[in-house]
């Protein structure tokens, strides 16, 4: 009775994760098998492994390690600071409140920021260093990304900071251990799930970024997801677009892998 009613639960999971899970994905694979014409072909494959697509995948991995690595320096100790805080749930939900702005609606927000009469420039004139470009660069770019996955980083590190027993780190103080080798040895390797599982929320979203690209960098950064928008909203390439993109799931998954393992338990 109590697996007839486990499987009963398990029929809507089943049937969402095959209808816009599986479904899509298959759909993506059959689509990039297919040129302009609808014939069956392997040459979108072969395509992508030209050197102007490889150079978009290594640009499209730097960007995303970029905008992971400070996501990551700036996340982890905001989130350790903010436990140690009085009121840390209340400062965590104020990290987590821009969050829940349309992003269309945060990328203009910074477009007036750093655009030229904007108050970046302003400080800038009134300090003497004159007007900047600040717009349409790495720079804008990759500030403007962290930003928005800021919280998506932080809020996985808090929850494994927040659950760390104070005990294991009074013990290594007790035992002579410094400051640093206490967060070495003891506080980061216990909430290392917390940052792998930041990284999965960062890294594999940053990677088919499309349009922040257009707005902020203003098409001079391209990535994998500016490429697959490019082919099927303009050049009408279904088949080249679905073939990105199923390379861009396959290394989804592998960083999944790579991210998501857990130490064997005893």
């Amino acid at each position: 009775m109590v697996n007839r009613t486990r499987n009963l639960f398990f029929i809507p999971y089943g049937l969402w994760i095959a209808i816009f899970v599986v479904a899509p994905i298959l759909l993506v694979g059959y689509y990039s098998l297919l040129d302009l014409n609808g014939n069956f072909t392997l040459g979108n494959y072969e395509k992508f492994f030209t050197p102007v697509y490889l150079r978009m995948t290594l640009s499209s991995f730097w960007y995303a390690f970029l905008i992971t690595l400070f996501s990551l320096l700036v996340a982890y100790p905001a989130a350790y600071v903010i436990t140690k805080t009085k009121h840390k749930q209340l400062w965590l939900l104020l990290i987590i409140v821009p969050s829940w702005i349309n992003l269309l609606l945060k990328a203009y927000a910074f477009l007036g920021i750093f655009g030229t009469y904007g108050p970046v420039n302003s400080i800038f004139e009134g300090i003497g260093l004159g007007s900047k470009q600040l717009l349409f660069t790495d720079f804008s770019f990759i500030f403007v990304s962290v930003y928005i996955f800021i919280p998506f980083m932080m809020l996985p590190i808090f929850n494994s900071l927040d659950e760390l027993n104070p005990s294991l780190m009074a013990a290594s103080r007790d035992l002579g251990a410094s400051a640093f080798t206490t967060f070495r040895r003891v506080i980061f390797p216990l909430t290392l799930d917390g940052v792998k599982s930041g990284i999965q929320a960062v890294f594999i979203p940053s990677l088919s970024l499309f349009m922040i690209t257009r707005l902020i960098a203003g098409n001079r950064v391209i990535t994998l997801g500016t490429s697959i928008e490019q082919h099927f909203l303009v050049t009408q390439d279904w088949g080249m677009g679905s073939t990105i993109a199923v390379f861009l799931i396959l290394i989804m998954f592998t960083m999944m892998f790579l991210t998501g393992f857990r130490k064997r338990g005893v």
